[in-house]
């Protein structure tokens, strides 16, 4: 949704869960005639958003971002109908036209100016959102006027800030002309190949025609400004003294979501004690009130119209029965989301709640040695809150102190809610035995290879001028690369692609933690069909976990792959590929980083670390 002078304008569609992970706040979003830029939580109708709980998520985002973050939100909505000039179409997500700079699609025109400047018009459709386009009149009138696309380029830093790309300064080697004098820019290919060489910015004043290629790598040092400290999806500037990268427009790295994830997890045995737990923010000051009194006050709370299934009596005894108990509970670290999660999978007893259900299942033949329990889980509701988003670079891995450079705020001011979205699948939980573990650990040949990724990790960090940081084991590799071998695995049986089966790993030495969990998520019943929970069954599981193994020994990237060192590059991972490994974005939750095939099997070149022999 965009604001035009008449008014919002509705120029696409997008799902809850893309609005967090592919194309929040501040991310650039393509669409067929137009692109946007998704505008900062101040703009966000707030009164359409309808209000998430999960207290859990929220302790951890007011970690992250303060006190003053007061509700998790849905993004704003209102159902559809008929009329597309009814009040549902001018709700929505707030973008705003960036790159403002365009470029007549015309091959013989191929005129560059800002869309502010008056060159191009805007064609509305409001029955089709996707055909909003602006055009340019060098070509008629009416219908047959060239569309005018987005500039190709833009620039950001990695701090965070992006910012059009500084056509006038650069076709004039940085000696800007008089704002008096009339120039007109274009932007024209003289070859096919489309590539940054092959492009070249000109002016009518008759300056030498410059290559796009001039701003890129080294050149780009001396040939582009210092960052302004932009902010298009605030609409602010602030001091910035980090070096501009140029990019092109849909790179894949101008925005990096930075999120938390919790799954919600049993806080008591029936479903009404649960539901009393979770919105025990909004409950807790009836507690204190007479009950007739709290009974008719319990009625005006926003969670009332999922309690009123058990009647106000009952409400009210789960309330005074739990304000007993809830002034003796120690405090939880808001930020260790995964040891919860860990105790609730790894339960000795079932669980049956509405958002949370578990099932112990029985480890399949020949996996005793490794495999110390396998949990169903049929049903399970997971909540992602985005807080930040960084450029250039992702987010790094496992950061506990608070000090995450480049994040990019969601809003001018300190935000007192941020944007979530709930999703609903399935899963299996596998957990590793201990014991066999350690002692896999303690192998010469696993901590020889540990070495080589650690040393690796510490090159990488470096050549991005990041302080040191900690690597993660080789247990996390471990786990994490068997998560990834078993997705391609369930792939081919359960129903579901690739890109939507998803992993949460745990991995944690001092707390004999080590297991995996590969689930499926989706806003409706889609993920909850229970394809993937059929595979966990012991006359299925042993099966496919051997021909996963199998199929991870040898890659058809081999020997390339098996015999990768990462410390040549300084990558953050060994033996892995597209070819045998890597996943899709909504998959991994390390974007690939941090496997390696030799820690899971051994490779067709040996070295023994393989935790699974031959």
């Amino acid at each position: 949704m965009t604001t035009t002078a008449s008014g919002p304008l509705r120029v696409g569609e997008l799902r809850p869960s893309q609005l967090l992970h592919t194309y929040g706040v501040g991310s650039v979003l393509d669409l067929p005639n137009l692109s946007v830029t998704v505008l900062g939580l101040d703009f966000w109708e707030r009164s359409r958003s309808a209000e998430v709980t999960e207290d859990r998520l929220l302790a951890a985002v007011r970690a992250r971002l303060g006190d003053q973050v007061e509700h998790l939100r849905m993004p704003p909505y209102l159902p559809e109908t008929g009329d597309v000039f009814d009040e549902w179409a001018r709700v929505g997500v707030p973008v705003t036209l960036f790159p403002q700079w365009l470029r007549c699609s015309r091959v013989q025109c191929n005129r560059l100016a800002p869309a502010s400047s008056g060159v191009f018009e805007l064609v509305q459709n409001a029955y089709q959102p996707e055909k909003t386009r602006y055009v340019h009149g060098c070509k008629g009138q009416g219908g047959s006027r060239p569309v005018a696309v987005p500039a190709r380029f833009v620039l950001a830093c990695e701090s965070g800030h992006l910012d059009d790309f500084p056509w006038a300064f650069f076709v004039h080697r940085g000696v800007l002309p008089p704002a008096d004098e009339p120039h007109t820019y274009r932007l024209r290919e003289r070859g096919t190949s489309g590539e940054a060489a092959n492009v070249y910015v000109e002016c009518s004043c008759g300056v030498n025609a410059r290559a796009m290629s001039e701003a890129y790598g080294e050149k780009a040092e001396r040939n582009l400004p210092g960052c302004r400290g932009r902010h298009p999806h605030l609409g602010t500037a602030d001091g910035c003294t980090t070096a501009t990268r140029t990019l092109a427009l849909g790179a894949t790295n101008t925005w990096f979501a930075m999120q938390l994830r919790v799954f919600s997890l049993p806080r008591a045995r029936t479903g009404l004690d649960q539901m009393v737990k979770q919105y025990w923010g909004q409950l807790e000051l009836l507690a204190s009130l007479d009950a007739g009194v709290a009974k008719q006050l319990m009625r005006t709370q926003s969670c009332w119209p999922e309690l009123e299934q058990y009647g106000a009596d009952a409400v009210w005894k789960a309330i005074v029965r739990y304000a007993g108990v809830h002034e003796g509970e120690a405090a939880a670290d808001p930020l260790d989301l995964r040891g919860p999660e860990w105790q609730a999978f790894t339960a000795d007893t079932g669980t049956e709640l509405r958002d949370f259900t578990t099932r112990r299942g029985r480890t399949p033949p020949g996996t005793g040695d490794w495999l110390a329990g396998v949990t169903l889980v049929p049903r399970l509701r997971e909540v992602a809150a985005l807080y930040g988003f960084t450029r250039i670079d992702a987010p790094e891995w496992g950061v506990v102190d608070g000090s995450e450079p480049g994040r990019a705020p969601l809003s001018v001011a300190p935000p007192t809610w941020v944007p979530c979205a709930e999703t609903r699948g399935e899963g299996i939980f596998l957990r590793f035995s201990e014991e066999n573990l350690r002692r896999w650990e303690e192998r010469r040949e696993v901590e020889r290879r540990v070495r080589q990724l650690t040393t690796a990790h510490d090159t990488w960090r470096r050549q991005r001028r990041l302080p040191p940081g900690r690597f993660p084991g080789a247990r996390y590799l471990l786990l994490h690369t068997f998560a990834h071998v078993l997705i391609r695995e369930f792939a081919l049986e359960c129903g579901y692609g690739a890109s939507g089966i998803g992993e949460r790993v745990y991995a944690d030495p001092d707390r004999e933690m080590a297991g995996v969990l590969l689930y499926t998520a989706a806003p409706d019943s889609e993920g909850t069909l229970g394809g993937l929970v059929s595979l966990g069954h012991h006359d299925r599981l042993g099966t496919l976990i051997e021909q996963a193994l199998d199929a991870a020994r040898l890659c058809s990237s081999d020997p390339l792959c098996a015999g990768h060192d990462p410390r040549t590059h300084g990558r953050l991972y060994g033996a892995a590929c597209h070819a045998c490994l890597f996943a899709a974005e909504t998959s991994c939750e390390r974007g690939n980083h941090y496997l390696d095939r030799s820690l899971l099997v051994d490779t067709i070149l040996g070295g023994g670390a393989g935790f699974f022999p031959p």
